[in-house]
């Protein structure tokens, strides 16, 4: 399979865990040996500035921290949109990456950023066999889904721009027995 890196993964309706149920992933790091990606649809009630205060003055700053994924909850991550992407401690796509930790924030050029609380991960085929299933819809990112004003409403966005039937998929109750 080729690396899924700079792309989305909106659960499908199927998808019953409750660490991804309705949510939207970018993926940031994808090869033979695994997967990384960010929750960009779960806000906390806890500002990026108070979780870090290093972060504070920086452009976004004073939005929410991220639930980014069940696996290292206590770890902070940084995606950032850099003016010079190779700023950037790891590029995903375009001019968006991982804030170096050993670095002055000010320093970088960033335009916009968001802070995470952890990230979801696979392993090896891990992620494959969950295409398999069908676990997941892959959708093409853009660098605004990372930084969505309305991330609960991320989901229905990007499931009404991959079109065709996944737009039906949209206005999907929570939980569809409730039909």
């Amino acid at each position: 399979m080729n690396s899924l890196q700079g792309k989305l993964l909106v659960s499908s309706p199927s998808l019953i865990d409750p660490n991804f149920r309705k949510t939207v992933v970018l993926v940031a790091h994808h090869d033979d040996e695994g997967a990384m990606g960010l929750v960009l649809s779960r806000p906390s009630d806890v500002a990026a500035a108070d979780a870090v205060p290093l972060l504070d003055g920086l452009p976004g700053a004073n939005d929410p921290v991220f639930v980014g994924g069940p696996v290292q909850p206590e770890a902070f991550i940084v995606l950032a949109e850099f003016e010079d992407v190779d700023q950037a401690a790891a590029p995903i796509m375009g001019g968006l990456g991982f804030m170096p930790a050993d670095t002055e924030p000010d320093d970088l050029g960033i335009k916009r950023m968001r802070l995470f609380a952890g990230y979801s991960g696979w392993g090896a085929g891990q992620l494959e066999a969950e295409l398999d299933e069908p676990s997941w819809i892959i959708v093409d990112a853009e660098p605004d889904d990372a930084f969505a004003d309305d991330p609960d409403e991320l989901w229905r966005t990007v499931l009404h721009r991959k079109g065709g039937p996944f737009s039906l998929m949209e206005n999907m109750p929570f939980d569809p027995g409730l039909n």
